[in-house]
């Protein structure tokens, strides 16, 4: 048994399968406990959470990635850090990304998220999605199955997010072998962040937008490309790339998780599949449940600026700030019987996966709209869904491997089988 008082939540790889008891634990102590080993003050209540999320004056987003590493490399003082952050936000990792910028300059940036993510375009890539989960699955089937997250889940999310970017059909395999990230973020054994991914990323969004600036098209590229700031002027083309970068990075592991649960849960209850493939319209709600027991982001950081509190408790100014989304989604202030799964818990998108504030994830609706049709396609494609036992071990004793990661939460591989419906 795992003693929580002496247990590293950066560095311990004993919390990556189930850091659940661990958040039960943190929570027992006080909804805002500052944990032992790097003095970060862990908020695990729902309420204080949220409080955290929608305080941008006294909270900076600067090290919203990597928390405590590598920190401010002076000791701050004062009740007031804001100059001294600005002095020193390149010392945090991603700190070019409009996710870690901090108003006035994220408000300028999130505006062009507004032009690109519109209604109009969020049902055209839906009509794409369609077509490639039938693919997909249809191909999934046909093999006989195997490996859910890589052979289905993984693809359909990056080639989803990939359409949706505008990113041409015939580029789309060319994308998916290019996108590989050597350690996810938040890795366990490491206190850097490898961002190959992203310099992968960078490079060919920008070959696409100087493209659409130079010679406009009617896709969704150009609309990226020619997007401006509220007050009219133009972004550098970096700008526009580093948007469409996180954009497409950040949709990878949220969705991915989210389809791998999503169907674990339903490969473990057989009276739950049945339910959803009679009553559809349930699904949607499915999928809400799933991000709030498991959350695909575990936690989110943020540095006090200003000297606080929280929930009562005194925050200096400087302080480290790990809100735990995935905790928050299981208090019990919050949630009945938070711990289990209820597909039909009329409060299920309270949940905090996507975050909440100026920050909440952008690309939120897209996740969702994702789960509705991919978890439609598998369910008519497959009846009888269970979990490997050769893989997994036998029920009760089941076997599940998850990134050695303390910001993401993402099952890495799911062996399903079943019986084919069919088409």
């Amino acid at each position: 048994m795992t003693d929580f008082s002496r247990a590293d939540y950066f560095t311990d790889p004993s919390l990556v399968e189930n850091p659940f008891e661990y958040y039960d634990y943190l929570r027992s102590q006080c909804p805002v406990h500052r944990e032992p080993h790097h003095g970060v003050f862990a908020v695990t209540g729902y309420d204080e959470a949220l409080a955290v999320f929608r305080d941008s004056e006294n909270f900076s987003s600067c090290n919203v990635v990597g928390g405590p590493f590598p920190g401010l490399p002076v000791e701050p003082k004062g009740d007031d850090i804001t100059e001294l952050i600005a002095q020193h936000r390149h010392v945090f990792p991603l700190s070019e990304n409009f996710a870690t910028y901090d108003p006035p300059e994220h408000t300028r940036h999130r505006e062009l998220l507004k032009r690109l993510i519109t209604p109009r375009r969020l049902r055209e890539n839906e009509d794409f999605m369609w077509r490639l989960a039938r693919r997909q699955v249809d191909a999934f089937v046909r093999r006989g199955g195997y490996e859910f997250i890589e052979e289905v889940a993984h693809p359909f999310s990056l080639l989803v997010i990939a359409d949706f970017l505008g990113v041409p059909e015939e580029d789309h395999e060319w994308f998916r072998s290019g996108f590989e990230a050597p350690k996810p973020l938040g890795s366990i054994d490491s206190e850097t962040y490898d961002g190959g991914h992203v310099d992968f990323l960078e490079e060919s969004f920008s070959k696409y937008i100087e493209d659409r600036r130079r010679a406009p098209r009617d896709d969704a590229l150009t609309k990226l490309a020619l997007a401006r700031f509220p007050d009219g002027s133009l972004p550098e083309v970096i700008d526009a790339v580093r948007m469409a970068s996180m954009l497409f990075a950040a949709g990878q592991g949220t969705s991915v998780h989210l389809f791998g649960m999503a169907v674990l849960f339903l490969a473990e209850d057989p009276e739950l599949q049945e339910r959803l493939r009679k009553d559809r319209g349930r699904i949607r709600n499915y999928v809400e449940e799933v991000l709030r027991i498991d959350s695909p982001n575990k936690t989110v950081f943020r540095m006090a600026r200003k000297t606080t509190s929280i929930g009562g408790v005194h925050i200096p100014a400087g302080s480290t700030v790990m809100v735990m989304n995935a905790a928050a989604n299981r208090d019990p202030r919050r949630f009945e019987n938070p711990d289990e799964l209820q597909p039909d818990r009329p409060n299920a998108m309270d949940h905090l996966a996507f975050g909440r504030g100026i920050h909440s994830c952008p690309g939120g609706p897209l996740a969702r709209a994702e789960g509705n049709v991919l978890l439609n396609v598998v369910l008519d494609r497959m009846a009888e869904i269970r979990l490997s036992d050769a893989h997994h071990g036998p029920a009760g004793s089941r076997r599940f491997r998850f990134m050695p990661s303390f910001f993401t939460r993402r099952l890495e591989e799911l062996h399903v089988e079943f019986t084919s419906v069919d088409s």
